[in-house]
């Protein structure tokens, strides 16, 4: 399958660019400029503002902000939207939800943004959220996960687009029940994303399989973990498994940790997110085997639609896509259907727009659910593997979201009933 998937890269990146900055373009740019460059630069841009972590979460957050650029440059070039040029305002939030509220505050007073995006932790995320919700501006949230940002806390202006902790727990769930384990310990960051991811597992793995039972969990503070210890008191209780929600250093140290110990692969663990590239990277030698994973095989993805991607990604910055790049991309394309679809920037036509919306991503396609304003873009679940001294994703599958989507019911009973209008 890797093979069929690189040779249609090649293939594809023999054909001519149809994107890129301008210096790269030769003559389609010329004639882009000549037929349509005049009249975007007449027109005032859609502004969208942008506020992610970049400086302390840069494994995912390079990989993103490099996926929306190429959505951004490969739009503006065929024309812009409404005869208008795209152009991204990016921020740094540094990671605190208190920085994000500021940057979001000048982005939408100052800079006059029509849309706003992104946003990495979920903390960070809600506090996107909230403040959209009081200025009525649409905002997109790319990357944060937790379960309240569509839920317990959503709002009419707020839209995600990656699968949820609820809806990742889901896909790992239907693994992990197949699991002769009885008694399960957890180790997840201690803040919104890992309480939510945890709570959504507990719950779900018990309606699946009433049999088993959490003898354990161990919250460290987030790019703190200390292994050893985490370790030892998770092995205290001596769990038949284990659920991981840890990430990016801690979930290196973790893997190093528990790989020294004999602990990995002796104990099975179930480890959202692990399968992604921005930490196979990390690992490398030390990924650990047979993990069920979340994650990203981009190796092993032989659809039309993704080999494109990957092909004009490689082609722009010379590097293979990470899960990064794609949310990167897929938030850009996910607003401009929004606003074609809309015919405006107004934020309440795009709300009404949006509900409902029907997007494409390198993973396929994808909407979002009018009842809660979630995306069904999905995962790949599968087990991770060593190649070479490199780790990879093996036995994997697609998880289409649409599929791992509570009822509208369970919506209904913790979504505000103001969020739904």
């Amino acid at each position: 399958m890797r093979a069929r998937l690189m040779d249609r890269i090649s293939l594809l990146l023999e054909k001519p660019v149809k994107f890129a900055k301008p210096a790269c373009l030769g003559g389609l740019w010329l004639v882009a400029v000549a037929t349509g460059g005049l009249a975007l630069a007449a027109k005032p841009p859609i502004k969208i503002g942008e506020i992610n972590s970049y400086s302390t979460m840069p494994q995912f957050t390079q990989p993103y902000r490099q996926g929306r650029q190429l959505a951004v440059e490969e739009i503006n070039v065929t024309g812009g939207l409404l005869g208008r040029k795209v152009e991204v305002i990016a921020r740094d939030d540094a990671g605190k939800p208190e920085e994000a509220l500021r940057q979001a505050i000048e982005l939408t007073a100052k800079e006059k943004v029509d849309v706003l995006a992104g946003g990495f932790l979920s903390d960070v995320g809600l506090a996107l959220s909230e403040h959209a919700q009081k200025k009525k501006r649409v905002y997109i949230a790319s990357e944060a996960l937790t379960d309240a940002l569509v839920w317990d806390k959503g709002n009419r202006y707020t839209f995600r687009l990656r699968p949820s902790t609820y809806m990742q727990a889901a896909m790992l769930v239907e693994e992990a029940a197949k699991l002769p384990a009885k008694r399960w310990a957890t180790i997840a960051p201690n803040y919104e994303y890992g309480q939510s991811a945890v709570a959504s597992f507990k719950e779900l793995l018990k309606a699946k399989r009433p049999d088993v039972e959490f003898v354990g969990e161990q919250w460290p503070a987030q790019g703190k973990l200390e292994a050893g210890s985490t370790l030892q008191a998770i092995m205290q209780a001596k769990p038949d498994a284990i659920f991981n929600v840890t990430f990016g250093s801690d979930l290196a140290k973790l893997a190093r940790e528990g790989n020294q110990r004999g602990i990995f692969p002796k104990v099975p663990v179930v480890s959202m997110l692990s399968g992604e590239p921005e930490y196979l990277d990390m690992l490398k030698g030390e990924t650990p085997r047979n993990w069920i994973v979340t994650g990203y095989p981009w190796d092993q993805i032989d659809s039309h639609e993704h080999a494109s991607f990957a092909a004009n990604y490689y082609r722009r910055f010379h590097e293979y896509p990470k899960v990064g790049s794609v949310v990167g991309y897929a938030t850009m394309q996910a607003i401009f259907a929004g606003i074609k679809k809309a015919n405006s920037t107004d934020n309440e036509k795009l709300v009404l727009a949006l509900r409902g919306l029907k997007f494409s991503t390198p993973f396929g396609p994808a909407e979002f659910r009018a009842i809660d304003q979630q995306s069904t873009m999905g995962a790949y679940v599968g087990k991770l593997e060593l190649r070479g001294n490199k780790g990879t994703m093996a036995q994997w599958r697609y998880a289409d979201g649409k599929a791992y989507l509570p009822s509208d019911a369970y919506v209904k009973a913790r979504r505000p009933a103001a969020a739904m209008h």
